[in-house]
């Protein structure tokens, strides 16, 4: 058995993962847990040292994974949270500072990938009868989280009897902490009453879940709920990939497809971004330009072509 470096790499990643938990940020430990164990098999061992990252290892490693398959933003994602490691490891003086180690991988965001679908499909979705009870379940949640103004699955799971007043949701996401405030539209009433959860809190502590997505079996930092939720989230997914099946739509579905198909549906018709921006609950409207890029594109585009079209079709008299 390998004894650990008590200031190698993979060290430090282990008590920040362990820190992250002791905060209930179960979630970001989880990636940032992926991202060790698939360097560290990269590597061939679980004890990996500051001297083992290096600008070429980094390259080869980010070649490795998008021959294994893996998303450019997936990529980027691994390889910013082993800088985010190897920064601590310079802040504690254990690694040493090396200029534009990180800069010959993909960091960023690519906006290529397209999580928005047509306005055509998008109907069917929320609107065709899938025949089928537990399709239709799936189908009201979706609904909710585009008449609640693209809100993410995680908010939706962990809203509380206690956000709903008066027709009014007042919470705060999840991800960011951010304050919101959404008025219940009357389309979603039926949702709303379908899903409504008409169980009672188990004790003082415990959530008392506004719909029945979640248990509330689990104090909301408990590593506990943090698991319940990626179940339900990985089974509302696949539920979204049997509804798309079933309705016969093209185009992929995740439970982040109303999020961004509500966003590009606000900018296809008029609404100024910082509007977006705000209804989303993002803090930046930077976060909000990325989610619109793909969008943009698509519409430059359709204009390159018509004007293409448009030169080739004229008659000369």
């Amino acid at each position: 058995m390998q004894m650990m470096n008590k200031n190698g790499f993979s060290r430090c990643a282990e008590f920040y993962i362990g820190r992250l938990r002791k905060e209930g940020r179960h979630s970001t430990a989880h990636v940032y847990k992926n991202a060790l164990f698939s360097f560290s098999k990269f590597c061939g061992t679980s004890n990996v040292s500051f001297r083992q990252i290096t600008r070429e290892r980094l390259r080869r490693y980010g070649q490795y994974l998008y021959e294994c398959g893996l998303k450019p933003n997936t990529i980027s994602t691994y390889m910013r949270m082993l800088r985010s490691i190897y920064n601590r490891g310079v802040d504690m003086h254990q690694a040493p500072y090396v200029h534009g180690l990180f800069r010959d991988v993909f960091t960023g965001v690519d906006t290529r990938q397209k999580k928005a679908i047509p306005i055509g499909e998008l109907h069917m979705l929320l609107n065709k009868d899938p025949q089928s009870e537990k399709l239709r379940r799936t189908q009201a949640i979706a609904n909710l989280l585009f008449q609640f103004c693209g809100m993410p699955f995680s908010d939706l799971a962990h809203l509380e009897k206690s956000n709903l007043e008066r027709g009014l949701l007042k919470y705060n996401r999840t991800k960011t902490g951010t304050p919101m405030s959404i008025e219940v539209l009357e389309s979603a009433q039926n949702a709303i009453g379908g899903l409504y959860n008409k169980s009672d809190a188990r004790s003082s502590g415990y959530p008392d879940y506004l719909f029945r997505i979640l248990s509330g079996a689990y104090k909301r930092n408990e590593e506990g709920a943090y698991r319940e939720y990626q179940s339900a989230l990985r089974r509302f997914n696949n539920e979204l990939k049997s509804l798309s099946r079933k309705l016969r739509l093209h185009s992929p579905v995740t439970s982040y497809t109303l999020r961004h198909s509500w966003a590009t549906t606000a900018k296809y018709r008029g609404v100024p971004i910082e509007m977006i921006s705000e209804s989303l609950g993002h803090k930046s409207i930077k976060t909000t330009q990325i989610y619109l890029k793909g969008f943009e594109l698509e519409e430059r585009t359709k204009v390159n072509k018509l004007n293409y079209s448009y030169v080739c079709s004229f008659k000369m008299f």
